[in-house]
């Protein structure tokens, strides 16, 4: 069983983790696009892009299933744990709501996710991400393969090519 307040600090935690996850979200694509324009080599590297597109790809995956962001569940799990009153709906919308006084029906936000989405991918397709291929270990010359006994460790290629 966890101490009040330490389910308290937990919430916070969760809450605070939340918070960058969607701020990686919204601030992921404004630096793909921001970044393209001012020609940031940094902004395409593939595991970047491959995070933001499946982070915002869960956001809209949940929204589309009615499903409640497991970070919201969480983070509503442990406030009542520590006595607190635990707020409903999901994350975004709470938020959205306390800090700007405004309320719409769950289709608006599943709208709002899939064109935020949308705009992802073609971010993806305008800008596509870049991995790097695995820089090669033997210059291209060299034969490849274990050396097949000690007569060829002696062979001054293939000492060359560090085999």
């Amino acid at each position: 069983m966890l101490a009040p307040s330490l389910s308290r600090l937990l919430a916070d935690v969760v809450l605070v983790a939340h918070v960058g996850v969607a701020a990686f979200v919204v601030a992921g694509l404004l630096l793909v696009v921001v970044g393209n324009l001012k020609r940031w080599s940094w902004v395409n590297n593939g595991w970047f892009r491959a995070a933001h597109v499946a982070a915002i790809g869960i956001v809209v995956a949940e929204a589309w299933l009615g499903i409640v962001c497991p970070l919201t569940t969480f983070e509503m799990w442990l406030r009542s744990r520590a006595g607190e009153a635990a707020y409903g709906g999901g994350f975004i919308e709470h938020w959205l709501q306390r800090l700007l006084f405004y309320s719409a029906p769950a289709w608006v936000f599943v709208a709002a996710y899939t064109g935020f989405g949308l705009l992802v991918l073609a971010a993806w397709w305008r800008f596509p991400p870049r991995f790097k291929a695995r820089p090669r270990t033997t210059p291209p010359d060299c034969p490849t393969g274990p050396p097949a006994g000690f007569a060829d460790r002696l062979d001054p290629e293939r000492s060359r090519c560090g085999t």
